[in-house]
Order: C-alpha cells, then sequence, then structure tokens
C-alpha cells in the first residue's frame, strides 16, 4: 500500500514523497515537493493525498490527518499556522526562507476552459480527447509531441501520441471543423446578431521543402517564399467566429470570397445580410456576383479611384476638404464611363435602378489620415531620389519611372498622390435611406474584429509556422489551419487566460 512520507532534507525543507515497501524496504514513487513553511508543507500534504485517491475504493489511510480544514492551510500569515512550531526551533528548521514550490498543477485554469469549451457548445463533439489537445494549445501553443506534458501540467492524464494523432485524423474524417461552424453560428445568433459579417484573408506558412496540391508558395503577407496556405474568415461584428476556410497558398484573395460566403449561406439558410471586407476584395466579379446572390456589400475602394469619383467635386471645389467631410456620390461598376454628370455641381444619389452601371460611393476626408499619408508619401519620395541617385540599391520603388534605361522621379504621380492625401473610399449596394453614410464608414471599421482575431492566432496561438516531418503528417496541419478561430474563441471568452493564470 502507497503512503506519503516526509522527510527532512540538507537544505532545512520538507520532502513530501509517495513511497511503498518492496521487499521490506521504502521505495519512493513520486516526488511531490519541498516546503519550507508550514503553508506549503499543508499544500503538498493536500497534493499527495489527491494523487492517492482512487474513486474505486473508499478513502485511504495514510496514518497523515490534517489538524485543521484545508481552507486555513492559504491563511494570511497573521493566523495560526498548520502545525505549531516553537520560536526556537524555527531557524534550525529554516522555516524562515521564502516558500519555494517545486510542485504544481493548473486544474482550476483546465476546469475554466472546459467551461468556456461547454458554454459554447463545443461539446457537441463528444469527444474528449480532441477538446483537451484544444485546451492545451490556447494554454501553451506547441507541438504535438509535447501536448503530454502541457496536459499533465493542467492535471490530466494524457493519452499517447499514437491516440492524438488518430484523433486528429478522426476530426478531420468526422468533419469537425463544419459542425463547430454550426455551433459558432449557433452561439451567434443566440447572443448577438449575425446580420452583418466582416470577412478578411491572410497566410500560414510552412517549414516545408516542397509544395503540394494545397502548400504553394504565392503572395505572403510576411514576405517569405515558404510554401503556404490562404486562410479566410467570416466574424460577426463583434469578431466572434462564423466561418473558415482554407485555399491554396497562390490563390488570389480576391478569389476566396466568394465560396466561402456561398458556403456560409448554404450552411445556415441565410439569403439577407451584410458582407463587410476590405479593399483586397474589391473586384468587379466579386460585387457582381455577391450582389446577384441578394447579398449587400460593403467593401473599401482603392484612392486611385477617387479622381473619377469626385470629378464634380474636383471640378467645382478644387483639393478643398474639411475634416470629417463626406461625400456620397457613384463609382462605375466597371470601366471609367462614369454616370455622374460633372458639369452638375450636386452630386447624385445612387439608386439601382437610376444608375445600372454604378454603385454608391463614399469618401471621407480626415485631416489626421492626410497628415500620415503625407508623411509617408515624403519617405517614398525620398527614397525614390535615394535610389534614383544610386545611393541606396533596392527594386524600382514607388515614384520611380524609366525611360530609355534613365531612372527619375515621376513628379506627376507625386502630385496626384498628394492631391488626394486624407482620402478614403467605400462601396456599397445599400441605399441611403437604408443606411446613411456614416452608418456604412462605422461598419467598415469593424474590421479590425478580424484583424484582432488573426493577429491573436497567429502571436498567441502561434499559428505559424506549420512544421510537417512527412507528407502524412499534412492531416495534421491543416486541421491545426482549419480551427484557429474557434481556437481563438476560448481565449478572447476568457479575456487572454494564459497558463500563469
Amino acid at each position: 500500500m502507497a503512503f506519503i512520507r516526509r522527510v527532512p532534507t540538507a537544505s532545512g525543507a520538507t520532502a513530501v514523497q509517495i513511497a511503498r515497501y518492496v521487499g521490506g524496504r521504502q521505495r519512493i514513487i513520486k516526488h511531490v515537493g519541498s516546503a519550507h513553511t508550514e503553508a506549503d508543507l499543508g499544500v503538498l500534504l493536500a497534493k499527495a493525498r489527491a494523487l492517492l485517491e482512487d474513486p474505486a475504493q473508499g478513502v485511504l489511510d495514510l496514518d497523515v490527518e490534517l489538524t485543521v480544514p484545508v481552507a486555513q492551510l492559504l491563511a494570511a500569515p497573521a493566523e495560526p499556522a498548520l502545525f505549531e512550531v516553537s520560536e526556537a526551533a524555527a531557524p534550525e528548521m529554516g522555516r524562515d526562507r521564502p516558500g519555494r514550490v517545486v510542485g504544481t498543477d493548473c486544474r482550476v485554469l483546465f476546469e475554466a476552459l472546459s467551461k468556456v469549451y461547454a458554454d459554447l457548445g463545443f461539446d457537441v463533439l463528444g469527444d474528449e480527447v480532441f477538446r483537451d489537445l484544444v485546451i492545451a494549445r490556447v494554454v501553451e501553443p506547441t507541438s504535438l509531441l509535447d501536448m503530454g506534458r502541457v496536459l499533465t501540467e493542467l492535471g490530466r492524464s494524457p493519452v499517447s501520441y499514437s491516440t492524438m494523432r488518430r484523433t486528429l485524423a478522426r476530426a478531420q474524417a468526422g468533419r469537425y471543423r463544419d459542425r463547430v461552424a454550426a455551433v459558432c453560428f449557433a452561439h451567434a445568433a443566440r447572443t448577438g446578431d449575425v446580420s452583418l459579417i466582416l470577412y478578411d484573408v491572410t497566410t500560414l506558412y510552412f517549414e516545408a521543402e516542397k509544395e503540394d496540391d494545397l502548400r504553394k508558395v504565392g503572395y505572403s503577407k510576411e514576405r517569405r517564399v515558404d510554401p503556404q496556405v490562404v486562410v479566410g474568415l467570416l466574424v460577426d461584428r463583434r469578431g466572434f467566429p462564423l466561418e473558415i476556410g482554407c485555399f491554396e497558398g497562390n490563390k488570389a484573395e480576391t478569389t476566396t470570397i466568394i465560396p466561402i460566403i456561398k458556403a456560409f449561406q448554404a450552411r445556415h439558410g441565410l439569403v439577407d445580410m451584410v458582407l463587410v471586407a476590405d479593399a483586397g476584395m474589391l473586384s468587379a466579379t466579386n460585387l457582381r456576383e455577391l450582389d446577384e446572390a441578394g447579398l449587400r456589400f460593403i467593401v473599401g475602394s482603392r484612392t486611385v479611384k477617387a479622381p473619377l469619383d469626385l470629378a464634380s467635386h474636383f471640378r467645382w471645389h478644387g483639393d478643398a476638404f474639411t475634416d470629417g467631410q463626406i461625400i456620397d456620390t457613384l463609382t462605375p461598376r466597371t470601366g471609367r464611363q462614369s454616370e455622374n454628370n460633372p458639369m452638375l455641381r450636386a452630386e447624385p444619389v445612387w439608386d439601382p435602378a437610376a444608375h445600372p452601371r454604378s454603385w454608391r460611393a463614399i469618401w471621407a476626408y480626415s485631416a489626421k489620415r492626410a497628415a500620415r499619408d503625407g508623411r509617408t508619401l515624403t519617405l517614398q519620395e525620398n527614397r525614390a531620389k535615394a535610389v534614383i541617385a544610386g545611393q541606396k540599391a533596392a527594386r524600382t520603388p514607388r515614384f520611380v519611372k524609366t525611360s530609355n534605361g534613365t531612372r527619375s522621379l515621376d513628379e506627376a504621380a507625386l502630385a496626384r498622390a498628394r492631391r488626394l492625401a486624407g482620402l478614403k473610399g467605400y462601396v456599397s449596394n445599400i441605399n441611403a435611406e437604408v443606411m446613411p453614410a456614416g452608418e456604412v464608414i462605422g461598419s467598415y471599421h469593424d474590421l479590425w474584429h478580424v484583424e484582432q482575431s488573426f493577429r491573436m492566432s497567429k502571436t498567441d496561438l502561434r499559428a505559424r509556422p506549420i512544421s510537417c516531418r512527412r507528407r502524412h503528417d499534412r492531416g495534421y496541419a491543416d486541421l491545426l489551419v482549419m480551427p484557429t478561430s474557434e481556437v481563438s474563441v476560448l481565449v478572447s471568452g476568457l479575456g487572454g487566460a494564459r497558463r500563469s493564470a
């Protein structure tokens, strides 16, 4: 029978160990820790008792009894200690030193994360091993081989590495991502508003030497040349994830939005909602398909479109803008044939019936943005001049033009850019009567929630890089990519709780 023993150490501490008799001799099974104070000793004794508990039998008689309730183990120094120690003996025992606990676990943290996991509805999967892997990744993002250590420190008994790998394969075959997406939508619809959704994309690179049918070299937001995947994420206006998609690494951002939106609509049977995306999603095909699907959209516009959209303003008011000024006008759906007559001073009010070849365009001017754009343009101008003068070797930067092998400053382009400093555009198919310009701009600015989710995934959860030793491991790597948003929910739901909590 195992029992708890207390052994004094050379440093004056008291070691708490679990031992048993083997062949008439005591054999140490586990060293629980060393205590330098009475409170530490009580904590270690309680932990040793917990390690010896067996639900299949009664309470073991270990001949070690607590003389005070466990609640008093963490009492303030002014309150009575667990064991009375004379002042003369205290210096010899070395109990006046700072506390040092060498063995702990974080079961409270695991229980809190498990509660959030269940409250969000993720327990519908009915897979405890998968739940443990998700929670372990939230607590300490690490490799699958190291998950056992993290779970042990959380007070869990981890399964084998082979079982973990089988769980990940089961999650992929069992379409866990689709089931989790349905749960996320149900939670968002129950606690918030899904009438407006936000979309953005990012890239995750792999530490892999060769490309395959998914991981390909493409435009990288980290400016890397490694194989990567493109990840698209839909969230509600609070940033709660609703749908996530994974695409080939060389796929253009503009081609990712329609597949995710159609899958989202089909999954939940939605026909009317407002989609918000940045200028990277702006393409004539995307806007047309969204409009034909009966969806309303708010998409960022590119500054280069301002001269055509604001032709009336520039004709009648020149370059003059006031801080906070908003101009509600039109923008061509395709090409440069505008339905806005610059000979008329008043900007037209967009109407889909009256302007079938245009979308609604909203332009806003900010003095703060103008100052920031001005500083950026000055830096770009100085860089261009340095490259032209041969002072800096670099690829051809902005505002450098080459004619007959000679580089020169593109002063016309620089002047146009300075003329448009401070302007930000938005394209929509929502009537002004339904959504005023200020509300359109405010809805677009909610896109920071998507950026926050990506930032959390890439930094707190270390979703990059993804290492794959063998091609067979790609299923595990893909799975790590897919549930990034769902895992982020757990972190944000706990206010960023980490293992140190």
